[in-house]
């Protein structure tokens, strides 16, 4: 089981709070979207269910509290995908996919036969089979975004967090990444939580949405629900039209004033 359930959540940097009291339930195999405006606190909940941030409240993975988790089961449940991830220079796009098996390795610390199919799939369906042998230094924004994702999923964790997974992305990427995440979500049964910008792409993939302003849950539910004309207007201050997609999810445009 791989459901998340945050309650009563509270983070704070240096005195000031930035998530409050927040109740959220993410259930088994769901894809939930942390959607708001910049400083909502979408990434500051991604880094509390890791346990990257102190927090305050309680968050449970699959039953377990991640608090009375070892590191290595933690890393085992949960995968991160960051928005700026810290790549070694020097090091192969295979080689740093393969770090994401690094939970599961023995005590020798060696990868096995699985682990080296687990990543040479994952580079095949990101479509960084030929980059494999390519130093990260040699990587263009998008092939290293790739890349990224490719180490996340490597990780082969019930629960993946991710933070802006479109960014330095073309639309063609965008559409193919979000489309093996959630093909994989289906195969895997992976819980998915993503803190995502634009709103169109959140409403196309997402089970759910849950709007976050200024650290606090204001609304959850699904696309149609949340992502109307005068939400929009009233959290984030734009002016927008919102086109149902016949079917293909929701479209939220930006209309000049």
């Amino acid at each position: 089981m791989s459901s998340v359930v945050l309650t009563s959540v509270s983070v704070g940097y240096e005195g000031r709070p930035v998530v409050r009291d927040l109740d959220l339930t993410v259930a088994s195999g769901e894809w939930l979207s942390l959607i708001g405006p910049n400083g909502a606190g979408k990434t500051t909940i991604l880094r509390a269910i890791a346990r990257l941030v102190p927090f305050q409240g309680d968050i449970v993975i699959g039953g377990h509290p991640v608090t009375g988790l070892s590191s290595r089961n933690l890393a085992r449940g949960i995968a991160m995908l960051v928005q700026e991830p810290q790549m070694p220079a020097g090091m192969t796009v295979a080689q740093y996919v393969l770090l994401g098996r690094s939970p599961h390795l023995g005590y020798l610390g060696r990868e096995s036969s699985h682990d080296r199919r687990v990543v040479k799939d994952v580079l095949r369906r990101l479509a960084l089979d030929e980059l494999a042998a390519r130093s990260l230094d040699k990587l263009s924004g998008g092939e290293r975004q790739r890349a990224a994702i490719a180490r996340a999923l490597a990780q082969g964790a019930p629960v993946l967090l991710i933070d802006e997974p479109t960014t330095s992305l073309d639309v063609g990427r965008q559409q193919s990444v979000l489309e093996l995440i959630d093909q994989l979500r289906h195969e895997q049964e992976l819980t998915v939580i993503a803190a995502m910008h634009e709103l169109t792409l959140a409403g196309q993939y997402s089970d759910r949405l849950a709007l976050l302003v200024e650290g606090r849950l204001v609304a959850t539910g699904t696309a149609a629900q949340v992502l109307t004309e005068p939400t929009i207007s009233a959290h984030y201050g734009a002016e927008v039209r919102v086109i149902d997609m016949n079917g293909s999810g929701t479209a939220v445009v930006p209309v000049r004033r």
